[in-house]
């Protein structure tokens, strides 16, 4: 019998909300079974499935290649700058964790990803 993992467990470990895996459960994008209470449970087959994604599968259309000018962390978050082509830079904030696990470091490469209805800047 397949491994099945609950729902709040299943959002934790791909990064996304309860609501999220309720949609997709909906829209058809992951598959999820009934247990006997009518609680929703994510196969870890399925999990395995999303996690194994490749970065192409993301809808963002602006992708930013560059080289981490300065990653400063402090708490639970970190500020990590990019240099990215042409005479831009992109900041963003994470969480420490995310930027340990992505290993990024000052001089190495990182692609920041923008998605977004809307940006406005103004002075």
């Amino acid at each position: 019998m397949p491994r099945l993992v609950p729902v709040g467990e299943a959002a934790r470990t791909l990064g996304v909300s309860v609501d999220t895996i309720r949609r997709w459960d909906s829209s058809g994008r992951i598959k999820t079974v009934r247990d006997t209470s009518n609680r929703r449970l994510v196969p870890a087959s399925e999990l395995d499935r999303l996690r194994a994604r490749r970065p192409d599968d993301l809808s963002a259309r602006n992708r930013l290649a560059g080289t981490v000018r300065e990653v400063r962390v402090e708490g639970l978050l970190a500020q990590i700058t990019i240099d990215v082509q042409g005479p831009a830079r992109v900041v963003a904030l994470i969480t420490r964790e995310a930027a340990e696990e992505l290993g990024l470091r000052e001089g190495g490469p990182a692609t920041a990803i923008v998605k977004a209805t809307s940006v406005m800047v103004e002075r």
